[in-house]
């Protein structure tokens, strides 16, 4: 039997798929990544349904999540039976944590729930993530590594991403679930009125444990990511 693959594969932090946070996620995105559905998103005052949509189709696309392990191929020789077990093994060496309280930020020029105070649990996590699968992964080609230059990385970014595919990894990592893409244009009026509707939507909604690593695939170029399944931590 032939076995599954992908064009690429990720390991995001997610919720429990049908939890209160997982729903939360994907209404606000407009899709869930675990049925492909799309979802009815909130209001928000002063904009229209179709700039909501605009607004959040870059993270839309990738599904209700916060990266540990950027997009990668797998190598020449690896199968997705192969990072099945390694994630398990990962997964199994790392002990389940509160996830701390999240607070709406604009990072550069987006929108994300990003943790208060000390996040290093969650570093830890990426950390290992990014080492212990690093060599399952394909080493970028040429035209990738320029792709990503196009953001004007910082020498240190540079280095990152060439040691490990991802500029945003180590020192440079930022825990976050991203509510929108670029901002850019948008008067401050806007901004403030997605912040404030996605006060609004994720109020009350209970606090997600980080208790398992979410592998997401990416089944062909350029097409939607999908949960493929979740590997829980440690209690």
């Amino acid at each position: 039997m032939t076995e599954a693959t992908h064009y690429r594969y990720a390991v995001y932090y997610a919720p429990a798929i049908g939890s209160d946070a997982w729903h939360a996620g994907s209404h606000w995105l407009g899709r869930c990544a675990h049925d492909g559905r799309m979802r009815a998103q909130p209001v928000v005052a002063g904009l229209s349904p179709q700039t909501v949509a605009a607004l959040t189709a870059a993270p839309r696309r990738y599904g209700w999540h916060a990266t540990l392990k950027a997009p990668f191929t797998l190598a020449p020789g690896v199968g997705l039976s192969h990072l099945r077990e390694r994630l398990c093994q990962l997964a199994g060496s790392l002990g389940a944590m509160a996830m701390p309280a999240l607070e709406i930020r604009r990072l550069d020029d987006f929108l994300a729930l990003t943790p208060v105070g000390d996040s290093t649990g969650l570093d830890r996590v990426a950390c290992a993530c990014v080492r212990e699968l690093h060599a399952l992964a394909a080493p970028l080609s040429e035209a990738e590594l320029q792709r990503r230059r196009q953001a004007t990385l910082t020498p240190a970014e540079d280095a990152l991403l060439v040691a490990w595919g991802y500029p945003y990894v180590m020192e440079h990592f930022r825990f976050h679930l991203s509510l929108t893409g670029s901002l850019q244009g948008r008067s401050p009026a806007e901004v403030q009125a997605l912040m404030a509707a996605a006060q609004q939507h994720f109020d009350g909604v209970a606090a997600a444990r980080v208790d398992c690593l979410s592998l997401f695939a990416e089944p062909q170029p350029g097409a939607d990511f999908v949960v493929l399944d979740q590997f829980p931590l440690v209690p």
